[in-house]
């Protein structure tokens, strides 16, 4: 029997596609995944193994760094969390809910504006102005596919696994298009009753990029915060935890606490009102442990 390493780069159908160093090898997982409640996931680093007869089986799965999404990518370096500026509109509420899960998640985000074409020019010198601040607080924001075109190969360092994020509808198929031409994943309009879109992408699946890979998935619906702890939260905003060390108490929660950075610095405008209002929202959510129905 022969045995390989390699990366599983799609799924479908109890398939997995893993990319080898001398191709890509079409495999079945062993059912001692099942017995262990495991499922392998794009982006796992995998030892697969070919029989007598010539099938290829997977048998083990490394160790993980992270596993996001549902369908899940495994070993996510980076995400690129696109974000439409109308159709549906943008939304802060939706941006930060994204910026602290994957914070949670300790991955890095890169922001991309989609449809500023679509949008007017008031409306975009409002987003661009909102953006700014996130730009400040260290999140690199695009907001035209061919500067981002132009950047991300160099941008996706040896063996990253980037992901595109963002809710339905918002362009991240329509953005792989632009990024990795030929591929033509399939694009579907707005429902403007709903102002969110349907899901085209219908299974994940890794494309060569840079020296890693993109993962195209579907979109998140909806990210279900209320798993993280009260007392973490604050570190998942991450001008909050720059400023908590300046806090008087060191378990400060940024909410009826005497000397608190935080509370300082947003009186002071340098915070936005916004981010905290999200940050108070949130620690309600996680209190309750029931996600806000108009975010389901």
């Amino acid at each position: 029997m022969k045995q390989a390493e390699g990366i599983v780069v799609s799924l479908l159908a109890g398939f997995y596609d893993v990319e080898t160093s001398s191709g890509i090898v079409r495999t079945r997982a062993r059912g001692v995944f099942r017995q262990k409640k495991q499922k392998p996931a794009v982006g796992d680093y995998v030892k697969i193994q070919v029989d007598d007869h010539g099938t290829s089986y997977l048998i083990e799965i490394a160790p993980r760094i992270n596993r996001i999404g549902r369908p899940a990518v495994a070993n996510v370096s980076h995400v690129l969390l696109v974000m439409s500026a109308v159709q549906p509109d943008f939304s802060l509420q939706l941006l930060d809910r994204f910026l602290t899960f994957f914070s949670w998640k300790k991955v890095k985000v890169s922001i991309y504006l989609s449809k500023s074409d679509l949008a007017t020019e008031e409306e975009l010198l409002k987003i661009k102005k909102i953006l700014a601040y996130y730009e400040q607080i260290g999140y690199p924001v695009f907001y035209s596919w061919q500067d981002l075109s132009a950047k991300i190969s160099k941008m996706i360092t040896k063996k990253q696994i980037w992901t595109l994020a963002g809710q339905s509808g918002a362009g991240k198929s329509t953005l792989l298009n632009h990024l990795k031409k030929g591929l033509n994943q399939a694009t579907a309009a707005i429902s403007t009753s709903l102002n969110r879109g349907k899901h085209t992408t219908r299974r994940v699946q890794l494309f060569p990029l840079g020296q890693g890979f993109l993962a195209d998935t579907p979109g998140f619906s909806a990210i279900d915060l209320t798993p993280i702890k009260l007392t973490d939260l604050r570190n998942y905003f991450v001008e909050f935890k720059k400023a908590s060390v300046n806090c008087k108490f060191r378990g400060c929660q940024h909410i009826k606490e005497p000397a608190c950075e935080v509370k300082r610095l947003l009186k002071a405008g340098q915070i936005r009102q916004s981010r905290y209002d999200d940050y108070v929202a949130i620690r309600e959510e996680i209190s309750t442990g029931r996600i806000p129905e108009y975010l389901k």
